[in-house]
C-alpha cells in the first residue's frame, strides 16, 4: 500500500524515495527503480511546466487587468467627451437661439424706428406743403397788393398827366 500521501500532493522526490515491500518472487527492483526515476522526472517536468503556466497565466491575467483598465478609461473618456460634444452642442444652439431672438429685436426695433421716421416724413411733408400753400397764398396776395397799388399809382399819374 501507499503512504498517507495522497496521490495529488506527490512529489518527485515522493516518487524518487518510495520503498516497496520485498516478496518473494515479486517486481524486478531495477525495473522498478527505473520506472519511479522516469515517473519523477516526468513529473518534475510536469510541475515545472504548470507553475511556468501559472506564471503565464497570472501575467496575462494582469495584462488583461490592465487592458480593462484601459479600457474602462478610454470608455469614460470617449463617455465624457461626448457629454461635452453634447453641451457645447447645447450652448451653441442656446446661444443661437439668443442671438435670433437678439437679432429679431433689433430688426423689430429697426423696422419700428423707420415706420416712425417715415410717418414723421409724411407728417413734414404735410407741413411743408401746407407753409407752401400758405406761402403762395400769402405772396399773391401781396402780389395783388402790389398791383392795386401800381394801379392806382398809374391811374393816379395818368390823370395827373391829364
Amino acid at each position: 500500500m501507499m503512504d498517507t500521501v495522497s496521490t495529488l500532493d506527490w512529489t518527485p522526490a515522493d516518487i524518487q524515495h518510495k520503498q516497496f515491500r520485498k516478496r518473494l518472487m515479486g517486481l524486478d527492483p531495477k525495473e522498478v527503480e527505473q520506472f519511479l526515476q522516469m515517473a519523477a522526472e516526468e513529473m518534475a517536468h510536469q510541475r515545472m511546466e504548470s507553475a511556468d503556466l501559472r506564471r503565464r497565466i497570472g501575467e496575462q491575467e494582469k495584462e488583461l487587468k490592465e487592458y480593462k483598465e484601459r479600457e474602462k478609461t478610454i470608455r469614460n473618456v470617449l463617455v465624457n467627451a461626448h457629454k461635452t460634444v453634447e453641451q457645447m452642442k447645447a450652448n451653441a444652439e442656446r446661444e443661437a437661439r439668443l442671438i435670433l431672438a437678439d437679432a429679431e429685436l433689433k430688426a423689430e426695433k429697426m423696422l419700428q424706428s423707420a415706420h416712425q421716421r417715415l410717418a414723421q416724413l409724411h407728417q413734414d411733408i404735410a407741413e411743408l406743403k401746407r407753409q407752401r400753400i400758405q406761402l403762395e397764398s400769402k405772396l399773391r396776395s401781396t402780389i395783388e397788393s402790389y398791383q392795386q397799388m401800381l394801379d392806382i399809382q398809374k391811374d393816379d399819374d395818368a390823370q395827373s398827366d391829364s
